[in-house]
């Protein structure tokens, strides 16, 4: 007889992702969408345009206010987007 080699079928779709350079295109786009999970409906409704540029996540709120508050968390939201996401994508938030 001889032996298979078994591998987990998540590590190898990591792997392929990896390989292809889809699994950072992929980590940004599970990230962009979390936004209103992890911020609620109300933030999600003041939220007009999300995108990650240099590993910024860059948010247009329609809310003065709003984006003043969040201005000053920056650092936590990073800290829960990465880790609703699982990995580091980005590093910084940036409001406009």
């Amino acid at each position: 007889m001889f032996k298979r080699k078994v591998e987990k079928v998540d590590d190898v779709l990591a792997m392929v992702l990896r390989t292809q350079g889809l699994e950072t295109p992929l980590l940004q786009r599970r990230l962009i969408e979390a936004w209103e999970t992890v911020m609620g409906p109300v933030v999600g409704r003041y939220t007009a345009e999300k995108f990650i540029s240099n590993q910024t996540l860059v948010v247009h709120l329609l809310n003065p206010a709003m984006r003043a508050d969040l201005s000053m968390m920056r650092q936590k939201l990073v800290k829960r987007l990465n880790d609703e996401v699982g990995a580091a994508v980005i590093t910084d938030v940036k409001f406009y």
